[in-house]
């Protein structure tokens, strides 16, 4: 099992940047390809982001090209969302997901692991 756990959520302004953290308990982080995801009150879990195991490979939902950037540090056991120009739509607990090997790019999912969320609140 590998544990995830978000951070950096919080109160932002619109047009305002926040950073998130996912920070993973496993000894093989670099074979794990890791996902963002964000669900707003009443509506679908919705993909953002994925980064390949080496950090060589990411891809973006079109919502959030241009504005978010994901990257890792395998040396930290942590993956990063840097999140620029947000907007009160980006309103939502996010998440980071890991999935089991990296056999194969498929950066949408499925993801076997899950971390318990952060909020993120932007202010119009």
């Amino acid at each position: 099992q590998v544990q995830l756990v978000e951070s950096g959520g919080g109160l932002v302004q619109a047009g305002g940047s926040l950073r998130l953290s996912c920070a993973a308990s496993t000894r093989t982080f670099s074979s794990h390809p890791v996902g963002w995801f964000r669900q707003a009150p009443g509506k679908e879990r919705e993909f953002l982001a994925a980064i390949s195991g080496s950090g060589g490979r990411t891809d973006y939902a079109n919502s959030v090209k241009g504005r978010f950037t994901i990257s890792r540090d395998n040396a930290r056991n942590t993956v990063y969302l840097q999140m620029n120009s947000l907007k009160p739509e980006d309103t939502a607990v996010y998440y980071c997901a890991a999935r089991r090997d990296g056999i194969n790019w498929y950066p949408r999912g499925p993801y076997d692991y899950w971390g318990q969320g952060t909020q993120v609140t932007v202010s119009s």
